[in-house]
């Protein structure tokens, strides 16, 4: 990263994607943005393990795609910070030539995405909001790295809630869904909120209000409503489920905790 590029980082204020950094225990965040997460894990103890968990699942999806459905286009969106493992990793570890272009809403996120993949040239690190389709299906890195007459695997890790109902989440996706080709995947992960009074509808809550109070918009969603996300797509088994059932590594040693069963996710195909 240049100095100009380390000029644009505000430390002042939390970065979402620092946050998450935070949260899955890398190490490109800054005090405002641990504070986020000593916050949360006031509320939530193993805020780390559930920041953890996100990203492992993303991996075994990740290395899904890439190896038994032949996946080599990546598109993820609000993908926050690279450096810990992540799409492109994975998908490079299976196939080197996999394509993977990454966006983020935060320039400084940009800038240091950029410089830990200057020399990765199947990987590609731009500047744009998730919610604005259009420009993000125009931009010139997307429509030379990535060929839409052949699927894509489209990414929505973690970003979903921290967009309004009144955005319309389901038609941003539809937009981009449109233009990918049959055979491409939808993959989504989302705060989840059972909304049955138990104590994981509880903790959803403080996490939704805690992230609201230093962070901006975040919105839990019940299982229906992250379903219709997916709306009009093939589910892929087993389906929307909380993110430790979805084809993990071996079996649970432990019982999950209240804040993993925080969060759901699926992956669905484009007939």
């Amino acid at each position: 990263m240049t100095a100009a590029d380390r000029a644009k980082i505000d430390t002042s204020k939390p970065s979402m994607a620092r946050v998450y950094d935070a949260f899955i225990g890398g190490k490109d965040n800054f005090e405002v943005d641990r504070e986020v997460l000593r916050e949360v894990q006031k509320i939530a103890p193993d805020a780390v393990q559930v920041g953890r968990q996100c990203r492992d699942w993303l991996i075994r999806v990740v290395r899904y795609l890439a190896a038994q459905a032949g996946i080599d286009q990546f598109l993820d969106l609000g993908s926050g910070l690279p450096s810990a493992a992540n799409t492109h990793q994975e998908a490079q570890h299976i196939n080197p030539e996999a394509r993977v272009v990454y966006f983020d809403i935060d320039a400084s996120v940009v800038a240091h995405g950029r410089a830990l993949l200057v020399d990765n040239e199947y990987t590609h690190f731009e500047l744009g909001d998730m919610r604005q389709s259009a420009e993000i299906l125009e931009n010139p890195v997307v429509t030379r790295s990535l060929d839409f007459s052949r699927p894509v695997a489209l990414i929505y890790g973690n970003t979903l809630h921290h967009v309004s109902t009144d955005r319309d989440p389901v038609g941003i996706i539809s937009t981009y869904i449109d233009a990918l080709a049959a055979g491409s995947f939808l993959v989504i992960s989302h705060l989840y909120n059972p909304e049955d009074g138990t104590s994981q509808a509880k903790l959803a809550e403080g996490v939704k209000a805690q992230f609201e109070a230093m962070m901006g918009d975040c919105h839990t969603r019940n299982r229906d409503e992250i379903q219709a996300l997916f709306n009009g797509l093939e589910m892929i088994e087993p389906g929307l489920t909380y993110l430790f059932d979805w084809w993990p590594d071996g079996p649970r040693l432990t019982e999950p905790s209240d804040a993993e069963h925080n969060f759901l996710g699926g992956v669905a195909r484009k007939r």
